[in-house]
């Protein structure tokens, strides 16, 4: 229990600490009228109170992601708890802060356009073809997870016999809807309550895991083991870890989803609660389902036999039921499956803008909306047929790579800005190895080469990388975008 509480100290004290360090290097700016106000047309540019974007934002990022991929890395022992931490406070909410702030300052844009901006034309349309193919296999993996996982449900609990197909067709009717309603007709509506409930179900859950009289948390782990690889698999540590857990320490999907929420700030000076906060409570989200997997199955091997039996989607099913009971392990399980479904439809949200931005499409029309929204659907309910393996494995991949382009924006932006770009470079430097050493490593979505060539080169290229954003950037200022004042609207101060 100690070594859990400890985590989540840390993550708390990053929030405070290398939090408040980060948004006082990048400069806020609580008098500049925010997008909110200067582009308000009632459909994507709307305000929001901080409570509520923070809520929202928590909801758009966190997917199956920090729930799934800490399970799955819980396979390595407890060196995930330890990523989780490291990563979320020194990368992941660094991301997330950037992408949010970045797109605040530059009117709301969406990532490829902030990218362009700060990397050149090559960079945005390599950005752009990323960030939609990581919307698209999102959106995928945001149908068919939480449609299994309601399917089993329904299946286990009463006498029907629901085919998957059912329930997919239910949700992606709800993303369809959702995708062009204006946001705070639904998103801003009702997704700070399942905000809340996420929060309250996910303490539960270690509160009952922690007066359990037949399981401990983390009671029979050694601190020792926090730098030791236990797969029961023989799954290398390095440089798989760093690519399953994405969402609980860093996930380029956040970069995609923060614009959203750009466009609702109110005030500059509520981007670090938000952005860098949403990312931490993430985190600890990801730190409770990676401990709730390495205590109630008592073991690696025993954890890693129920996966193989049944995925991640089983263990979230038989930790709820098993700690909270029948009903309170259903509505646990609910609160779970409530994550997805409310990133999935962000996910194609997104995709909307980044596609509308690109082909300089007004979204203030339903007609326009849908001329973007129905192809990007079309093509998402080809892919759920799919196998949720192989898009779960490219998704991986296609979204620690996006995280790289936006870490690599935030430090050209700092270059150009004289300020102290090391907070975006470093993370960066280490993700992008990460990357190029597992695709060049991997057998099955990459070349195959051998662990200590695929490193060398990672390393190789990463330093080849470094040196041209520095060589391109190092004080070649660009301008943010300039915010003409309403004349009828302010920028509101910062609440309490």
């Amino acid at each position: 229990m100690l070594w859990f509480l400890f985590c989540v100290a840390l993550l708390l004290g990053g929030y405070f600490f290398y939090g408040a360090f980060i948004e006082k290097v990048f400069g806020i700016k609580s008098e500049r009228t925010t997008p909110a106000f200067s582009k308000t047309d009632g459909v994507d540019y709307v305000p929001m109170s901080k409570s509520k974007v923070y809520l929202v934002q928590l909801l758009n990022i966190a997917g199956v992601g920090p729930i799934f991929g800490p399970i799955m890395g819980a396979l390595y022992g407890p060196a995930a708890m330890l990523w989780i931490v490291l990563g979320c406070i020194f990368a992941g909410a660094v991301h997330d802060y950037f992408s949010g702030m970045l797109s605040v300052r530059n009117g709301g844009a969406s990532v490829p356009a902030i990218t362009g901006k700060y990397l050149g034309n090559g960079a945005k349309h390599f950005m752009n073809i990323f960030a939609l193919v990581l919307l698209l296999l999102v959106g995928v993996v945001f149908v068919s997870a939480p449609a299994g996982m309601l399917t089993n449900l329904v299946n286990q609990q009463t006498d029907l016999a629901m085919p998957m197909l059912t329930m997919v067709i239910i949700i992606f009717s709800y993303y369809v809807i959702a995708t062009i309603v204006p946001i705070d007709k639904i998103i801003g509506r009702f997704y700070p309550f399942f905000g809340a409930l996420l929060v309250f179900m996910s303490v539960g859950l270690v509160v009952a895991l922690g007066f359990s009289s037949e399981h401990s948390l983390l009671g029979d782990y050694e601190m020792s083991m926090m730098f030791t690889n236990m797969n029961p698999n023989d799954m290398p540590l390095w440089p798989a870890l760093f690519i399953t857990i994405a969402c609980g320490a860093i996930s380029g999907f956040h970069a995609t989803q923060s614009p959203l929420m750009a466009r609702c700030l109110e005030n500059e000076s509520n981007g670090r609660f938000v952005f860098y906060g949403a990312m931490i409570g993430e985190g600890i989200i990801a730190l409770i389902w990676c401990a709730l997997a390495l205590s109630f199955f008592g073991s690696v091997e025993a954890l890693s036999e129920a996966v193989s039996a049944g995925g991640p989607g089983a263990i979230v099913y038989d930790t709820s039921i098993g700690l909270l009971g029948v009903f309170g392990g259903i509505v646990a399980f609910l609160g779970v499956v409530i994550l997805p479904i409310t990133s999935g439809d962000t996910a194609f949200r997104s995709s909307r803008l980044i596609m509308a931005e690109y082909f300089n499409m007004p979204q203030k029309s339903i007609r326009n909306r849908l001329l973007m929204a129905l192809p990007l659907f079309v093509l998402g309910a080809v892919l759920t047929q799919v196998d949720f393996g192989i898009i779960w494995r490219y998704f991986g991949f296609a979204n620690q790579t996006t995280a790289v382009m936006m870490l690599w924006t935030a430090s050209a932006y700092l270059l150009r800005h004289n300020k102290l770009h090391w907070v975006a470079t470093v993370p960066a430097m280490f993700m992008t190895t990460v990357v190029i050493t597992f695709i060049l490593n991997s057998s099955t979505l990459g070349f195959g080469l051998g662990i200590d060539i695929a490193t060398t080169l990672g390393v190789i290229a990463m330093l080849m990388i470094t040196t041209y954003v520095i060589k391109t950037s190092k004080g070649k200022h660009i301008a943010d975008e300039p915010v003409s004042e309403p004349t009828t609207i302010k920028a509101k101060p910062l609440e309490n």
